[in-house]
């Protein structure tokens, strides 16, 4: 069987070593190479001189009487304002010193590593009109490790992330605070010279084109989507062992069902459900033999049961549109003003986060709708009303033993978070600059709320295949039986069982959830399951 829509996220454990920066766009996987993975970059000798002709058309308007934004001009409201040939280098420092005013807790360390890596690609466009050396520095700086501390407040999105990016431009300085390889925090100036790498002295522009881009939120997105991929392949299997654990029906997930509404989420999603619970005894067993049909009088199983091929493909088709765009953000050079392929220096307004922030903002409205689906499976089990025989709660003797009442608490808890974090960042606007910027698109803040949702998602799915997987063994009286399970689902409880113990009176809970997050989000379960599915075909 080929992979119908479970596999290991193959996308954040990219093993390349190296990843070309060049005139043209990074792919998704160079991303999460870079930020995740420990690849470094290396230039393309066609960026350098890109890079180097386009320096020349700055370098011809530096002295030629004309005032040019970010050349020899101020910034934001004070553009209007001319800089004389002496202070431009002042005024780039200045910009920088100025801008690196973020605050809060920092940022994660692969957060600054996208941010970097996507400014880096912007100036191998050649269109920002740096000199090759600023770009071989940060480079350098990204090759080393050392990553500049950022705080979660200074960006509102527009005429790009300004403050986490001049934080970035201030350590290529030699200046700011900054992580080694290590973590250990120390002076950028520390940094560099135990890397070798000389401080830059910015030019005219060049601070500016240091700072104007999209590129944090960007990082943040295609991070964000590569782990959807193992999410959403991992609500499917836990969506298919609580079917399975609460003695559903697989005949929902038929494929000529499906391609009545053919949303190509939806397709996958349940040929995924479908695959998973191939060869079920447990299903086999709620059937008449007569019939065929359940032989339980309800005929039809809950939404949560029987929709999750329409709600899990929903979130595909959101993640793939977030992935057109990030496509298009990806290929783009954002900077203001640009040299333009003609040789022109134009403002334009093409830092604006506005695409990026609204992906943002949808794929926290699925995260959010996926992991309020996987609490209302889980709460199932633990009814005694609606889980077919089960021990109220999942408990072993229940009322001494309260089994994973308070677990479905937390998922409650997480699920009624997620639903406030997909409120959109996006839809908000506050004025800056003197009224100059006076529409910002929030996507810096989208993403970050973004990657707060996929913890939550991935800490809900996780409790679910805790309470699933619990469910199964106690229907087949423990484990030492034999699983009653479909071949991948039995090879998922065994991966599971090697971390967590079966069921039993009432331990401390909390080691246990970690430890299938853990799980989950390493996608050691979706790994377990394609090897089951692998080991049934053989």
């Amino acid at each position: 069987m080929a992979r119908v829509g479970f596999v290991p996220d193959e996308r954040s454990k990219v093993s390349q070593q190296s990843v070309i920066v060049g005139i043209g766009p990074l792919s998704l996987p160079d991303v999460v190479a870079v930020t995740r993975g420990g690849a470094t970059v290396e230039l393309a000798p066609e960026a350098l001189e890109a890079m180097a002709a386009t320096r020349a058309v700055i370098d011809a308007l530096v002295d030629d009487g004309t005032p040019h934004y970010g050349v020899s001009t101020g910034f934001g409201a004070l553009a209007t304002k001319n800089i004389p040939l002496d202070q431009r280098t002042q005024l780039q420092r200045s910009l920088i010193r100025s801008h690196a005013a973020s605050s809060g807790a920092p940022v994660d360390r692969e957060v600054v590593r996208g941010l970097m890596l996507g400014r880096l690609s912007t100036l191998a466009t050649g269109r920002t009109g740096v000199r090759p050396l600023v770009a071989e520095t940060y480079a350098a700086v990204l090759n080393a490790g050392i990553t500049p501390v950022v705080g979660e407040y200074g960006s509102l999105g527009c005429s790009g992330d300004l403050a986490p990016l001049s934080h970035v431009a201030l350590a290529l300085m030699g200046e700011g605070s900054v992580r080694d390889r290590s973590g250990a925090l120390l002076p950028a100036a520390d940094a560099l010279a135990a890397a070798g790498i000389t401080p830059v002295e910015l030019r005219e522009k060049e601070g500016l084109a240091l700072i104007n881009g999209t590129d944090g939120m960007l990082g943040m997105l295609v991070l964000a989507m590569a782990d959807l991929h193992r999410l959403l392949d991992t609500a499917d299997l836990a969506a298919a062992m609580s079917i399975e654990g609460l003695l559903g029906t697989d005949a929902v997930f038929a494929a000529d069902l499906h391609a009545l509404r053919p949303h190509p989420g939806q397709v996958a999603s349940a040929a995924t459900i479908r695959s998973l619970l191939e060869g079920s005894p447990l299903i086999a067993e709620q059937l008449t033999s007569e019939t065929g049909r359940h032989r339980f009088t309800r005929v039809q199983d809950a939404y949560s049961l029987r929709c999750a091929p329409q709600v899990h493909g929903a979130a595909r088709a959101t993640l793939a549109h977030a992935e057109s765009v990030a496509a298009v953000e990806l290929s783009s050079a954002i900077d203001n003003p640009v040299v333009t392929e003609d040789g022109r220096i134009e403002s334009n307004g093409n830092f604006h986060g506005a695409p990026v922030g609204y992906v943002l903002d949808f794929l926290a409205i699925a995260v959010a709708d996926v992991a309020s689906m996987s609490e209302r499976r889980t709460d199932r089990f633990l009814d005694k009303a609606r889980s077919h025989g089960l021990n109220a709660f999942l408990a072993d003797d229940p009322g001494v033993d309260s089994g994973h009442m308070i677990a479905q608490y937390t998922q409650a808890g997480i699920v009624s978070e997620l639903k406030r974090l997909a409120n959109p960042a996006s839809v908000d606007s506050i004025p800056s600059s003197a009224m100059q910027e006076d529409h910002v698109s929030m996507g810096w803040a989208a993403g970050l709320k973004l990657r707060r949702s996929i913890d939550g998602l991935t800490r809900v799915l996780a409790i679910e295949v805790l309470t699933a997987a619990r469910a199964l063994d106690m229907r087949d009286g423990g484990t030492d039986g034999g699983m009653r399970s479909s071949v991948p689902i039995t090879a998922v409880r065994e991966a599971l069982r090697r971390d967590v113990a079966g069921p039993g009176p009432d331990r401390y809970l909390a080691p246990e959830i970690e430890a299938a997050r853990l799980l989950v989000e390493d996608g050691s379960l979706l790994t377990a399951a394609f090897d089951g599915v692998g080991a049934r075909e053989a």
